[in-house]
Order: C-alpha cells, then sequence, then structure tokens
C-alpha cells in the first residue's frame, strides 16, 4: 500500500492503515455533504455521544478501506474488516482523541495536491 496516503493506529494490538480511498470520499459525501464539512461536524459536534459516535463511524470507515485494499492485493491473506462495535469496545476516549490526529493525517495525505513549479512542468513538456 502506498505510505504516502495513510496514516497508521493501532487497535487491540494490530495496525490498521487509515486511507482516504475514493470509495471513503464518496461515503463522507453522503453522510456530511463533502469532505469540507467533516471538520465543522467532528469539531462543533455539542452531544458527546454523537462526537464519538462520529469518530468511531469515521475511524471505521478509513481503517476498512486499508483492510480492503490489503485485501484486494493480497487475497491468499486476507484481514477481517472492523465493525464500529468492534471499535467501540477495543479503544478507549483517549485514544479515540488520539486518532482524531492520524484521521486528519489520513484525509490531509488523501486529498493533498502535488503542484510542479513552472521549471518542472517546463522540464516534463515535450518538446514539439
Amino acid at each position: 500500500m502506498d505510505n504516502d496516503r495513510t496514516a497508521f493506529i493501532e487497535i487491540g494490538g494490530n495496525e490498521y492503515a487509515l486511507v482516504l480511498t475514493t470509495r471513503a470520499t464518496k461515503e463522507i459525501a453522503k453522510r456530511y455533504g463533502g469532505l469540507e464539512n467533516l471538520g465543522d461536524k467532528l469539531l462543533k459536534a455539542e452531544d458527546f455521544t454523537l462526537a464519538i459516535d462520529e469518530v468511531v463511524w469515521l475511524l471505521t470507515l478509513l481503517a476498512n478501506q486499508g483492510v480492503q485494499v490489503h485485501n484486494l492485493l493480497h487475497p491468499k491473506d486476507t484481514r477481517e474488516l472492523l465493525t464500529e462495535e468492534m471499535v467501540e469496545l477495543l479503544t478507549s476516549p483517549s485514544d479515540l482523541a488520539k486518532y482524531k490526529g492520524a484521521i486528519m493525517e489520513a484525509m490531509y495525505r488523501g486529498t493533498a495536491r502535488h503542484i510542479l513549479s513552472e521549471d518542472e512542468a517546463g522540464k516534463n513538456a515535450q518538446a514539439g
């Protein structure tokens, strides 16, 4: 898996890659109306239970993207998908606070745009 677009966490003694895939982006858009609304939802949730539910949902979604990519690339070494219930049972609230940073890192890495300077773009242009 491309480590340039992942952040890693540990849940229940197992390491999980958090990956913002196109599929995850679609699911986030369905739930929040777009990636741009996600930060507001996570940071401004006034109901503590709702805030935990949102972090658990997002954590499960992004970790499962890593599992699904692994399973696609390694069909003879498949891993079990996480459920929200598993994440709730295998984590503590302090873990979730730490995982928020990893979630944001995965989101940033998944949406990062590499911009070429004019000099680099000129070097890459075909002579014509």
